[in-house]
């Protein structure tokens, strides 16, 4: 099963208003191992942002000036997500603003993510699972043990990295712990994973008996034996 862990970040909180995207961070899950592949834009959006905004995620109205406009990047994104069933927090938020790009294009011929693409949201999930908590991503990375010490300011393509290990976490358990380091992005610049164990760690010691050990336990079986008891070992 192919899944895309996603997050977008924009200018304000409500398409209805105008509010467009202005970074899109999806990474990949294929039968529930993560990659490597990953898509990460930054778009402009041709508004100004809400400084709200800019306080949660930190990018400017001036860093997206020279960023390519969403139907630059729009074909690209379609194609990496297109069959996927697509994982975010809060979906409803997320799919929002999607669809709300997508209408403005002709291209997509009023096309909208759930012709696309299945959703899974992940704080409905989490909601269910643990009634009356806190479920935001940072709650959960702590309820989960995950390593957000990073995370200073929301990023699209971070979140979604994140979220992704909530996600196998709240499902089950990771199930590839083989990506380290820093990751690609489609968009240019790099974000630092969340650390993972190293694949190529030194393995535990195997310490075998010697032949004089080996001849002892067998003395001391033979002496149980002797005293009449029943010797498992040598069943």
């Amino acid at each position: 099963m192919r899944q895309i862990v996603l997050d977008t970040e924009t200018t304000g909180i409500d398409p209805r208003q105008g509010h467009r995207i202005i970074e899109i961070g999806c990474v990949e899950l294929l039968n529930r191992r993560l990659t490597g592949n990953t898509f990460h834009v930054y778009v402009n959006p041709q508004r100004l942002i809400e400084q709200e905004a800019i306080e949660i995620h930190g990018i400017t109205n001036e860093y997206l000036l020279d960023k390519p406009v969403f139907a630059d990047i729009s074909a690209d994104f379609v194609q990496f997500i297109t069959g996927a069933q697509l994982v975010i927090h809060n979906a409803p938020f997320d799919v929002g603003f999607m669809d709300h790009e997508f209408a403005r294009l002709a291209s997509m011929q009023g096309k909208k993510t759930a012709d696309m693409c299945t959703v899974l949201d992940t704080l409905s999930m989490a909601r269910q699972i643990h009634p009356g908590q806190k479920n935001n991503l940072d709650a959960l990375c702590k309820r989960y043990g995950i390593d957000n010490s990073h995370r200073e300011k929301h990023g699209a393509l971070l979140d979604s990295e994140i979220l992704a290990d909530v996600y196998l976490m709240m499902t089950g358990g990771q199930t590839d712990l083989n990506l380290s380091g820093k990751s690609n992005s489609d968009g240019g610049g790099q974000v630092e994973r969340i650390r993972r164990l190293d694949p190529n760690t030194n393995q535990l010691k195997v310490l075998r008996a010697t032949a004089d050990e080996l001849a002892e336990h067998e003395k001391r079986l033979d002496l149980v034996e002797k005293e009449g008891g029943s010797c498992l070992w040598r069943e």
